[in-house]
This record gives C-alpha cells, sequence and structure tokens, in this order.
C-alpha cells in the first residue's frame, strides 16, 4: 500500500467557480481491479456476501442501502459517485463494462477505494 500526499487542495477550475476539478479526474484508482487479495476481509465478505457488501459501499456514500438493487444500474451510479468524490479517472461506460464483466472484484475495489479515502 503506498501513501499519497497531498500538497495541494483542489481549487475552483479557471473559468468556472462551480467546478472543483476537471472533468477527467486527476488520479487512477488508488488499488487495481484484480488487488482483492490485498484486503483479504473485503475480498471473502465480497465472495461470500456481495449483497452486503454493495449495501456497505451505498451507505459509505450516503445512498440508502438498498440502492444498489432498487435502483436499475444502481452499482453504476455507485462507482461513479467514487470516482467523482474521488477524483478518480474514468468514465461511465467504463464503469459500467466493469461492473458487468468484473461485478465481485468491482465492488471489492469501491470497498477499498473507500477505505484508502478515509470514508466510514
Amino acid at each position: 500500500m503506498s501513501t499519497t500526499v497531498v500538497v495541494q487542495q483542489p481549487t475552483a477550475v479557471p473559468n468556472n467557480k462551480l467546478m472543483v476539478t476537471d472533468i477527467h479526474g486527476y488520479r487512477q484508482w488508488s488499488t487495481g481491479l484484480f488487488d482483492c487479495f490485498s484486503d483479504i476481509k473485503t475480498c471473502i465478505i465480497g465472495y461470500f456476501c456481495l449483497p452486503c457488501t454493495m449495501c456497505n459501499v451505498a451507505t459509505r456514500t450516503g445512498e440508502c442501502c438498498c440502492m444498489p438493487y432498487c435502483v436499475q444500474g444502481g452499482s453504476v451510479v455507485l462507482r461513479s459517485r467514487i470516482r467523482t468524490i474521488g477524483g478518480i479517472q474514468g468514465s461511465a461506460c467504463n464503469d459500467c463494462m466493469v461492473l458487468s464483466c468484473c461485478g465481485p472484484c468491482a465492488v471489492c475495489q469501491m470497498q477499498r477505494e473507500l477505505d484508502n479515502m478515509g470514508v466510514p
């Protein structure tokens, strides 16, 4: 696990006082999609009880715990939300493809990202 030192806080993008960062984000995910074994606890819980992990991710991002199951495309929305609040590069299309092809690994990555961002 690497430590990222922030030496300058994000500021408003020039010519647009409402944007905190540009639309492309400024960093990559802190762990890879297939780094599941870097956090064995999340890996095991995600494998044996993926719905519990999804509910936990939703709650930690400020959504209702049932949102991933009651809202069509809810898991894609959660992944995009984590990218937005973390300034992570990517796109909604990529989020959709990753969740469609590697759903459990993507959910574990989202959980690790929230841990690394310090989101309770």
